[in-house]
Order: structure tokens, then sequence, then C-alpha cells
């Protein structure tokens, strides 16, 4: 069976950067699940997936603006302290939930200068090409519940 729109798809992967550097890996625990053709995945994975079948190994570099995007300048802001009114430490590289100009997301510390707190909302690997080692583990037709939602039901999805 090959990996196509509405396949429920579980591979293992190692994730690199351009220096090699490992980022993430599913080696050693659970495979990634999840339903082809949803955008569940960065694009760039899962274009290369198209087509594979199990058993399938393959390496692939996506470039930045397939996978995180690319950096936004504009995701990245200056604001007071005062906005962390009741957070007594704040340190480089704390993440928060925040409202953004596109809606709620995440946010990182990058920089503290005075009262100055720089925050960045984009992605951690906004503007990085990644690489993956991957091996396609299972292939099946998404259940009819699976497809509607657009989610793959493992155990603990409850909804």
């Amino acid at each position: 069976m090959q990996v196509a729109d509405n396949m429920a798809v579980s591979i293992h992967y190692t994730l690199t950067n351009d220096e090699g550097e490992v980022l993430d890996s599913s080696i050693g625990d659970d495979a990634l699940v999840y339903l082809h053709g949803t955008g569940n995945i960065i694009p760039g994975l899962e274009d290369a997936l198209q087509g594979k079948a199990v058993g399938d190994k393959f390496n692939v570099r996506i470039a930045a603006k397939d996978a995180y995007g690319e950096q936004n300048d504009e995701m990245i802001q200056v604001i007071p302290r005062a906005m962390f009114e009741g957070i007594d430490e704040i340190e480089v590289g704390m993440q928060f939930h925040a409202d953004v100009s596109s809606g709620s997301g995440e946010v990182t510390i990058v920089k503290i200068e005075g009262d100055d707190i720089t925050i960045d909302g984009n992605h951690p690997l906004a503007g990085v090409a990644l690489t993956f080692d991957v091996e396609v583990v299972d292939v099946r037709p998404a259940t009819k519940e699976e497809a509607e939602h657009g989610h793959i039901h493992g155990a603990g999805c409850h909804h």
C-alpha cells in the first residue's frame, strides 16, 4: 500500500539541521502517525512521502520555505517587562502562549535589555533547512471518523 491522501501513515525519522545536529528523532520511541494530505506535517516532508510504501527508507533535505517557513521579522517585537507582571524570573529561551497578530501562538524570549524584552513569534525552526532520515513503517486507509476529523485517532484521543 502506498502513501496517498486519506491514508494513516506511520514513520520513524531523525531530523537534523545543515550542521548535522540532531533536532528530533522518533527512534527508540513510538512512530509518528499522521493523516496524509491534510497538512498535519510540514509540506516538504508530506510531499516527499507521497507514493512511498512500507519499508521504504530515504533521506530528504527540505528548504525552510517548505518546512516551518522563512523567518518573518514582523513576528519579532520589543515589549515592556511590565507585560510579564506576576512572573518573577524572565530568562532568554522561555516560551509563552500569547495573542499575536495571526491569532494565538507561542512566543520565545530572545533578548532582555533592562525593561525591554524582545520576543519572537516565529517557529523555533523558521528559516532553517531540515534533513529527515525516514522509514515508512505502516500505511493503512484512514477510518471514516479520522478522515472526517482530519487527523489520526490513537490512544488517548477523545472527542
